[in-house]
Formats: C-alpha cells, sequence, structure tokens
C-alpha cells in the first residue's frame, strides 16, 4: 500500500466568500463540501477564526463548527483553530464542551496563538496586544483544567465542558508551538498552507521534544496543504490564479473577495516571488501529478495527516479537487 493510500486526509475550510456570491452562499457551500468530504472519506473537516476579512466568514468558528457537525453524521469537525488569546478559557471550553456534549466523539480543538486579523480588530476584540506571547502556556493550561475531570475544590467549573475531554491540537506556522505541544504530548497542526518555509524545522523540534502523554503515546504531526486538482495540469494551474490573487492582495495591503481565475496575473517580480513564498508547499495539477506530489510530499516530511485547503473561486470546482484527491489514493 502506497503511503497515500494509507494517510488520514482531511480538510481546512475559511468559508471562503467569493466576489459576487454572499455569505449565506458560502455556508452553504461549507455544508455541501463537509458531506462530500464525510462521503469520500476524509477523516476531520476543520474551520478557522478569522474576524474583520471580507472573503472568509468563519468568525464566529463554534457556531459553524455546529452547524456542520448537525449536517453530518460521521466525520471529526474542529477548528483550525480557535485564537486561544482572543476568548476567556472558560468560554472556549463551555462552547467545546458543548458541541462534544451534542455530537460526543468528533469534536478537535485546534488552538492558536495569534490574533486572526488586523491591529484595529485585535483593540476590537479586547485582546491584549502581547496576548499569547508570554501567557500562551497558562491559558492552554487553563482550559485544559476546565475540559478534565474537575480537581478537588475547583471552584470554576465549565459547564457543560468539565470532564469532557475534548482532544485539543497545537496550531503553529513556527517553532513555538511546536515545542509546546510535544513538551505536552498533544498532537501538533503545522500551517503549510501560508508558512512553509518553517515546516521542516518546526516537524523537527515537535518530534524532537515530544513526551508521551495521557492524549498521546507518540508524535502526530498533521500537516496543512494548498492543493489544486483539476482535470488537467493546466486548467489546475488557472483555478490556481485566484489562490494567488488573494495572497497578492494581502501583500498590498487589501482585502477582497474571493477571485475568479484569470489568464495571467499583473504582478512585479518581488510580488510573485513573494506570494510563491506563501503558496510554496502547494500542490497543482491533474490527477497523475497531485498523486505523485502528495506521495513526495508524504516522504519527505513523515506527516502522520494531511489537512488539505483548496481556495477555488467556483464551489464546483472546490469539490472536483478534492474528489480528485480522494481518488488519487486508489490509483
Amino acid at each position: 500500500m502506497s503511503r497515500l493510500a494509507s494517510t488520514p486526509l482531511s480538510v481546512l475550510d475559511l468559508a471562503p466568500v467569493r466576489q459576487g456570491g454572499s455569505i449565506a452562499d458560502s455556508f452553504r457551500e461549507t455544508v455541501q463540501l463537509a458531506r462530500q468530504a464525510e462521503a469520500l472519506g476524509f477523516t476531520r473537516y476543520w474551520l478557522a477564526e478569522h474576524h474583520n476579512l471580507e472573503g472568509i466568514a468563519s468568525a464566529a468558528t463554534a457556531v459553524l463548527i455546529g452547524h456542520v457537525a448537525g449536517a453530518t453524521s460521521t466525520l471529526r469537525v474542529g477548528s483550525g483553530g480557535i485564537m486561544l488569546p482572543n476568548h476567556a478559557p472558560l468560554v472556549v471550553a463551555e462552547q467545546f464542551g458543548t458541541l462534544e456534549t451534542l455530537y460526543p466523539g468528533r469534536i478537535d480543538l485546534g488552538l492558536g496563538r495569534a490574533p486572526g486579523t488586523d491591529g484595529a480588530t485585535v483593540a476590537a476584540l479586547g485582546r491584549d496586544p502581547r496576548a499569547g506571547v508570554d501567557d500562551f502556556p497558562a491559558r492552554l493550561e487553563e482550559l485544559r483544567g476546565y475540559l478534565d475531570e474537575a480537581a478537588p475544590n475547583q471552584r470554576v467549573r465549565a459547564i457543560p465542558g468539565q470532564g469532557t475531554r475534548v482532544p485539543i491540537w497545537l496550531l503553529g506556522s513556527s517553532d513555538y508551538s511546536a515545542r509546546l505541544a510535544g513538551r505536552l504530548g498533544l498532537p501538533f497542526a503545522f500551517a503549510a498552507q501560508f508558512a512553509p518555509g518553517y515546516l521542516f524545522e518546526a516537524l523537527r523540534c515537535y518530534r524532537e521534544a515530544f513526551r508521551p502523554s495521557p492524549q498521546l503515546e507518540a508524535p502526530y504531526a498533521l500537516v496543512g496543504l494548498p492543493v489544486i486538482a483539476a482535470e488537467s495540469d493546466a486548467l489546475a494551474h488557472y483555478l490556481a490564479t485566484t489562490a494567488q490573487q488573494k495572497f497578492l492582495n494581502l501583500i498590498r495591503g487589501r482585502r477582497t473577495f474571493s477571485q475568479p481565475p484569470v489568464e495571467a496575473l499583473d504582478w512585479t517580480p518581488l510580488e510573485r516571488a513573494q506570494v510563491e513564498q506563501f503558496l510554496g508547499a502547494a500542490i497543482i495539477g491533474g490527477p497523475e501529478t497531485v498523486r505523485d506530489e502528495l506521495e513526495a510530499f508524504l516522504a519527505a516530511t513523515g506527516a502522520d495527516e494531511l489537512m488539505i485547503t483548496t481556495d477555488a473561486y467556483s464551489a464546483e470546482d472546490r469539490l472536483t479537487s478534492y474528489r480528485l484527491v480522494a481518488e488519487a489514493r486508489g490509483r
């Protein structure tokens, strides 16, 4: 059996809002994709917390997780991730304790340190600008205490939440969360979908720092990966210009909806290099190309699971891409 055939595949969804579409369309398409992912045998479906971004509709992440979990039956649904310093740990425990109670054995709690937005929105969230830099381990410990069995004389309890033991993952795009996840014996998810340059160093740090825990006996590394699969290499590269435009606009300080693909991009050599840096791990192509490059990526990283994000303008193209990836496992 090939490495690809035996590696769990999952989905990362930002609930993209396309130019000419609506947020309601985005939510309907998220449910459609989740149902297809479940039917195709994907393992989990994560949604990410972002704020004040016109093209991303997953700000109320826990609410959307509940919506997706209610529309599916076996798929694990979770956060990729909740930005813990944006929230009181007690509130996160209550939200995910509620989700775990409603959908037992199907909820994941992935946690990150970044705000997921700009400075003005950080202030609107009431977040201390330095939150997560120094106090993330303490916040994480507090949250874990609310999800574990109650300690003797524990005055504040998460109800629901206490004793649900929702699985916690640490997310990161550098070595900080990698080392912390290793020391705590937690699974680790690396964001190669936008920070591929740190991937190998973060995986090395995680595996070297890992200590067994009640949750995990051996290191478990999930890697987020941009993938655009289509019927041909040429079509896939055309569809990939939607993601390229997103990062190009980010570099230019613009926040836009998901844009239709284009035949050519108007960018400078420096802008192109910057976009390619963000998308350095992207796998783009027809079925054979995608299969071969996924196999090579797994061999190079030793990832235990891949979480694929497909940034395509059309909902149909997104569904097709995930279907082709699933089919590539059996080729």
